[in-house]
């Protein structure tokens, strides 16, 4: 190699070392930023708080200064003080604190926000204690201890790590003063504070940065809406609305911070779980209660509208009219008046499907052979119960979630085809079993009774099938198809 060509490859690689540093100081630099936030504004009775928490807990400071709390001078005190008399109050450094902030603190800077959750069916979501669902979980997967008097005394691990971190525990506050770790930590969307009031705004705004962006991603909904009962998160992600999403993410996620992202305004597709279900429009504000514009519940073993149980029960609620006239007007933000008209038509159709073959008549069977004593007072010790539960809770579920969320690989093979199986390849057969083990003794007449019923469901017009009783010309017409298919595919 000549003298030029080493002096030349020496100035190629002594650039290339400047370029790399300066690549280092940029990114150290944004880091520095990030980790000094100058924007971060300390209060004088925070200014202690600050000083101690930047060395026992730093993470926690670095997520505060980079947040908007911080930017306006809402520090530790404004949200963790405590008043005398608060149950959960314990004196800290010469402050009276609480560990857990509620959403009555949050109320103080944003009532509305909080009202909305407060009367929205995620502040409830503790109620399930209780439910089906909690017996799996503190029986049948778990373990309770009870003292001879009937109290609890050791909760079942299952619970606390799984559905109450979703749901919420009832935080309890022991007689020294800590918090139960039984019930705490713990931020589910319904959970039980000390002070009686429901839900964690937590939840969703994950401390310490409150980040907007953040509670938008859909990843943040799927920490609990996903898996086999609630896929909401896969169903996103499968649909059109996901993939645009995930296809245009690093152009919408700078978005996502500020405080209006309207559909249709300041994103072309590619909605998130919230811009359906929370977002603010052209003609609608953001709302904190998700229920709003869902007019559908697709959770119990029968779907109904989503105000039949508060009109049963002689509440005054937001009718399911006006919900779809909400979610509508999400929509049509992106989509044609008759494309959704004629996509709600479709989504009810599948639902009411649904209800009619499977839903209603697997639900009259299995109570009728609970009420009769077919099956015993013990939840979950037959396999009958479990079938039934998979039934409607996880194959019934992703069903009509697939239809809700326009995934059609959820609505058919993870959802209609097993629901269909497991309709007809176990629950008929288990009943039938049953029906056969009572045919005589003390519950014949009940065994008769779910016999009869069984089959005059069975000889309906959407199971007739089964018993080989399909018409002649609904045959002539399956075989003529059949015999297309076969010709199209066979050249």
């Amino acid at each position: 190699m000549t003298l030029e060509r080493k002096q030349t490859l020496i100035i190629g690689l002594a650039a290339l070392f400047m370029i790399s540093l300066l690549i280092v100081a940029w990114v150290e630099g944004g880091r520095s930023r990030i980790v000094r936030a100058p924007d971060a504004v300390v209060t004088s009775e925070n200014a202690d708080c600050v000083a101690c928490h930047r060395v026992k807990s730093p993470g926690i400071v670095g997520q505060w200064e980079i947040s908007e709390h911080a930017r306006s001078g809402i520090g530790c005190l404004q949200c963790h003080q405590a008043q005398p008399g608060d149950i959960d109050g314990y004196e800290h450094e010469g402050s009276l604190v609480s560990t857990i902030v509620t959403p009555p603190d949050c109320a103080e800077c944003h009532a509305q926000e909080t009202a909305e959750f407060d009367a929205s069916h995620h502040s409830r979501g503790g109620e399930i204690l209780g439910s089906l669902d909690n017996v799996l979980a503190e029986v049948v997967e778990g373990f309770v201890r009870f003292d001879d008097a009937g109290n609890k005394v050791e909760t079942s691990a299952a619970a606390v790590s799984g559905c109450l971190q979703c749901h919420g525990s009832e935080v309890k506050v022991l007689e020294d003063g800590r918090l139960d770790p039984a019930t705490w930590p713990n931020t589910g969307i319904g959970r039980i504070n000390p002070d009686g009031s429901r839900g964690s705004c937590t939840a969703c705004h994950l401390r310490h940065d409150f980040s907007r962006a953040q509670a938008r991603a859909p990843e943040n909904c799927g920490r609990c809406h996903l898996g086999p009962d609630h896929p909401q998160l896969e169903v996103y992600q499968a649909s059109k609305h996901g993939i645009a999403f995930e296809a245009n993410r690093d152009r919408f996620e700078p978005m996502m911070e500020e405080k209006e992202w309207i559909p249709g305004h300041h994103f072309e597709q590619g909605p998130t779980c919230t811009s359906c279900h929370m977002s603010a429009t052209r003609d609608l504000p953001l709302t904190h209660d998700v229920g709003e514009r869902i007019s559908w519940t697709l959770r119990p073993p029968v779907s109904e509208k989503i105000d039949a149980a508060a009109i049963q029960q002689g509440e005054q609620v937001k009718s399911w009219e006006d919900r779809r006239r909400d979610m509508r007007n999400v929509c049509e933000s992106c989509h044609g008046p008759e494309w959704v008209g004629n996509w709600y038509k479709q989504y009810d159709d599948l639902v009411e499907l649904y209800n009619d073959k499977f839903g209603r008549p697997s639900t009259e069977l299995f109570r009728m052979a609970r009420s009769s004593g077919l099956l015993t007072s013990v939840e979950f010790d037959e396999e009958l119960e479990f079938t039934y539960f998979f039934l409607w809770h996880h194959e019934g579920r992703r069903a009509r979630h697939g239809a809700a969320m326009m995934a059609p690989d959820y609505t058919q093979w993870h959802g209609m085809y097993e629901v269909a199986h497991r309709f007809y390849m176990e629950l008929v057969p288990q009943l039938r079993e049953l029906i056969e083990h009572n045919r005589t003794g003390p519950r014949a007449a009940a065994a008769r009774r779910l016999e009869a019923r069984l089959n005059s469901i069975l000889e309906s017009e959407m199971h007739r099938w089964f018993l080989g009783r399909t018409s002649d010309a609904e045959k002539a017409a399956r075989e003529a198809a059949r015999e297309a298919f076969s010709q199209r595919y066979s050249r």
